[in-house]
Formats: structure tokens, C-alpha cells, sequence
């Protein structure tokens, strides 16, 4: 008996877009990175605050799902720099959606995909 596994995510990109007072690191407005499955990546030669980094990590995995039109995580997309004398504003925005498939991001066996659960 054959499952499908697959599921969709979106591919998201995180860009600083504003600045509500004094930036705390070397960075623009228009800086960014993108996740595009579980990878992020930066373009060449620019870096990101790692404790922004920080505060913006456990929001992805959920931005990258489909979620209901009402849910907040839907709808809200600005994110302020952790730091209160920082002045940084970043946007996550979904990019588009790709197709994966479980067996493929997992070592896990989906219930009654034949393997051990």
C-alpha cells in the first residue's frame, strides 16, 4: 500500500524594511535572507544580527505552513528587533510554495507507510 507523503510549505523571505530609531548593527533596509525548505540563506557577503536571528526563528516554521485566512499568523507579517534601542523592523513574507515529501525530510516512517512508527 503506497501513502503519500508530500506536503506543502512556503519559501519565505525575511527583509529589514524599516527603522524606528537607531539601528544597533551594520545593517540596511532592503537586507535580507530567505528559507527555502529548512535552509536559510543569505546573499554572498552580507550577514544578520544573530540575536534577531534569534527572535525570528521559532516564527518561521510556523510562517512556512498553510494556515486559516484569520489566523494571526497569517495576517501578521512585521516583526521588531528584540533589542529595545534598536529601531529595526523586519518583514516576513511567503514567497511561494513548494511540494515535499516526508520521506524525504524525515527518518521517521509516516503511520501506515509500512515502516516502524
Amino acid at each position: 500500500m503506497s501513502v503519500n507523503d508530500e506536503f506543502t510549505l512556503y519559501d519565505l523571505k525575511v527583509e529589514v524594511v524599516a527603522n524606528r530609531g537607531r539601528m544597533m548593527w551594520p545593517a540596511r533596509i532592503g537586507d535580507y535572507f530567505e528559507v527555502k525548505s529548512g535552509t536559510i540563506f543569505l546573499p554572498e557577503g552580507q550577514g544578520f544580527p544573530l540575536y534577531a536571528m534569534a527572535a525570528l526563528l521559532p516564527l518561521l516554521p510556523a510562517k512556512q505552513r498553510p494556515t486559516h485566512p484569520n489566523d494571526w499568523m497569517t495576517t501578521d507579517s512585521d516583526i521588531a528587533c528584540p533589542d529595545v534601542h534598536c529601531g529595526a523592523v523586519f518583514r516576513i513574507s511567503r514567497t511561494e510554495s513548494r511540494t515535499l515529501r516526508h520521506s524525504e525530510e524525515s527518518g521517521e516512517a509516516l503511520p501506515g507507510a509500512g515502516g516502524p512508527s
